[in-house]
């Protein structure tokens, strides 16, 4: 309607007030209105791009999108969020920023809008959004800070969230007899058992590089295997026999990874998998669309797809990214009408069509998408396992988890004993934590 109208020079507004309707119109009163927003260059985000003509075109508000590499992305926040007045109306925002945003009060708390009833839509269903991604993205000031609680407040709702999956060549497993793997032990034994029945093929493909991607890497292993970083009082147990395993485990895997798997970030082990030159990728939903594209894979219609393998429990990562508005943004009622249209229902399936992540359950469970794209039944299975707490999202971690990575690739790269490592990384985070006050109350 809203493009029919506007050729004739009538205006959306107008014209629901000619037939009576005018206030059953939630965005009239921001019609014209442009918003400025700020979206990573991501396979999620350039599927919400082709969809956001279709929101101008029925509410009549503009949205012009700086979009970015995520990590230069970052740096340009850290910026613009500090101002007094800022550039942006709606931001995107990589997980482990939102501690940061929160702490310096540079977010908008969200429970305002949810309570106007001129900006709330009553159909949203909010009990819908995948629970794994709304507690990692979304929440802050609950449980340790940065999960759900009677303190914790939403902040930002998931878009473009993932969580970890296993793809892995179905005619390799099926030439050898070799099980899909459903465990650890079966995972670490696959990964190594590859090379030696087909030379020239690695076992799994894994992130490695020094700093984040390693740390990364290493924390995928240790949730599963029953590790976790802290206990309840902030101690570092990152070196206890969990921790350990799973460091051992990512060794295993790069060892018997293919050529070059030491320098691979996430993109790099995506690609080893799409060229047929490893088994398996442990890794993002986000990377999963992209083995069964002709124009990029060699694998298409080789891949299986299963879900992150069990070690003590099954726990899948979450992260990836959501989308929140700023303190000092200039249009923040018609930045919410655009977050709520785009993790709607309707917009969240509109995405999903064009190749984003769910951020729904109903998403998942829709028959379009199945039949578009058959792997993602697996994935919204994965997601009853989504775990919230695989790495702790407070305003030190880039310092700890830079830490980690640093010392991972030490271990990968030069044979660092893991214990001694590990012991290190808790000495020094404990130092971190310390300084942060951490300890004041205890």
């Amino acid at each position: 309607m809203y493009t029919t109208l506007k050729r004739t020079g009538i205006s959306v507004s107008a014209a629901l007030f000619m037939t009576g309707a005018a206030f059953a119109n939630p965005y009239a009163e921001y019609e014209g209105t442009t918003l400025i927003v700020n979206f990573p260059a991501h396979p999620h985000y350039n599927a919400a791009m082709k969809i956001l003509p279709e929101f101008t075109a029925e509410t009549g508000i503009e949205v012009e999108v700086d979009q970015l590499p995520y990590l230069k992305m970052r740096e340009r926040q850290t910026l613009e969020l500090a101002q007094d007045e800022g550039e942006y109306d709606l931001i995107s925002y990589v997980v482990f920023s939102k501690a940061d945003y929160v702490f310096a009060d540079q977010l908008e708390n969200l429970a305002k809008y949810f309570m106007d009833p001129k900006l709330a839509d009553p159909n949203y269903d909010a009990e819908d959004l995948i629970d794994g991604y709304v507690q990692n993205i979304g929440v802050a000031g609950g449980a340790k800070g940065y999960l759900p609680g009677p303190t914790g407040s939403l902040f930002g709702i998931p878009f473009g969230s993932e969580t970890s999956v296993l793809a892995y060549r179905k005619d390799i497993f099926e030439k050898h007899g070799i099980a899909k793997p459903e465990t650890y032990d079966q995972l670490l034994d696959a990964a190594c058992n590859i090379p030696e029945l087909e030379p020239g093929m690695g076992g799994m493909a894994s992130r490695a590089a020094s700093g984040h991607q390693a740390s990364h890497a290493f924390l995928l292993h240790l949730a599963p295997l029953g590790g976790r970083v802290f206990d309840d009082a902030w101690n570092p147990i990152i070196n206890n026999a969990a921790g350990k395993q799973a460091a051992e485990a990512l060794k295993t895997i790069v060892d018997c990874g293919p050529e070059g798997s030491l320098s691979f970030g996430p993109s790099e082990a995506a690609a080893a998998f799409s060229n047929g030159e490893a088994a398996m990728f442990l890794d993002s939903i986000a990377f999963m669309p992209g083995f069964e594209d002709p124009d990029r894979s060699k694998v298409v219609g080789k891949v299986g797809y299963a879900m992150h393998p069990e070690g003590v429990r099954r726990g899948s990562q979450t992260g990836g990214f959501g989308i929140a508005i700023p303190k000092n943004a200039e249009n923040k009622e018609a930045a919410f009408l655009l977050m709520q249209w785009l993790t709607s229902k309707q917009g969240d399936l509109k995405v999903a069509m064009a190749g984003g992540n769910p951020s729904r359950f109903s998403t998942y469970q829709d028959p379009g998408l199945n039949e578009k794209f058959p792997f993602s039944a697996t994935f919204g299975e994965a997601l009853k396992y989504a775990d919230p707490d695989w790495r702790p999202i407070i305003p030190v971690w880039g310092k700890i988890n830079a830490d980690i990575g640093t010392t991972m690739s030490k271990v990968l790269t030069e044979g660092l004993d893991i214990q001694e490592a590990l012991d290190g990384v808790a000495e020094r985070t404990r130092a971190v934590m310390d300084d942060a006050g951490y300890y004041t109350w205890q």
